[in-house]
């Protein structure tokens, strides 16, 4: 039986790892064991650590909207607490099956208590103290918080983080998989990043893009910076 098509842009193969990889600001190797997997070797042999991330259409390599918030959540657990993937893994599952929730990292429930009970697990797993349990909490807070959802409570937009701001730092550029095919843009006008470099880069200056689109010098400024640390 063929997999059944879906109609949700969230869902539908769009990124590959990496364009994926740039826009999250993240390895695109990291990325890549997180989507695909990865050997490894061990005392028997080699050994094999299973993708974090399913990927929509197994076959094809890229990834969905969905996917990204889930990479840019994992970034928040991996990337900056440098965890084994294969503690993240036990913690999801445990959470996962304690409450029946498939995709925990899309899901709002990582602010209730799945969430709670995936952390608390995820502590036990790779031994936090209690000042680094809440350390965890705060900063995976801050990231969910550059997430916008939908009625259904899933994901409808994605706010990446600046190079120079942090998770805290405005939210001057989205991924919507609604505007621009999923490419990042300015919040505020909807006008792509990678346009306003194009536009910089064959001659025209700050200012001048400004006035063109009705935005803030700063807003540009800030769209180069994310574009060229990309």
């Amino acid at each position: 039986m063929s997999k059944k098509r879906t109609t949700d842009l969230r869902e539908l193969p769009a990124y590959s790892i990496a364009e994926a990889a740039r826009y999250l600001h993240v390895a695109p190797a990291t990325l890549r064991s997180w989507v695909r997997g990865r050997s490894y070797d061990r005392g028997s042999g080699q050994g094999f650590s299973s993708p974090l991330i399913p990927l929509p259409d197994p076959p094809d390599p890229r990834l969905s909207f969905n996917n990204l918030v889930e990479a840019h959540v994992l970034r928040a657990l991996r990337t900056d607490h440098r965890v084994s993937m294969q503690s993240v893994r036990k913690a999801l599952d445990y959470a996962e099956r304690e409450f029946d929730i498939d995709r925990l990292l899309i899901r709002h429930d990582l602010l209730t208590a799945a969430g709670d009970l995936f952390l608390d697990r995820y502590g036990q797993l790779i031994s936090l103290p209690l000042s680094g349990q809440l350390a965890v909490k705060r900063l995976l807070q801050g990231y969910l918080k550059r997430i916008d959802r939908g009625a259904d409570g899933l994901p409808v937009k994605l706010y990446p983080i600046l190079p120079d701001q942090g998770v805290q730092g405005a939210q001057l550029i989205v991924i919507d998989p609604r505007i621009s095919f999923g490419r990042p843009v300015l919040a505020k006008r909807g006008i792509s990043t990678a346009i306003l470099i194009d536009r910089l880069d064959a001659g025209e200056t700050v200012p001048e893009i400004a006035v063109d689109y009705d935005l803030d010098e700063r807003e540009i400024e800030e769209a180069i910076v994310y574009e060229r640390a990309a």
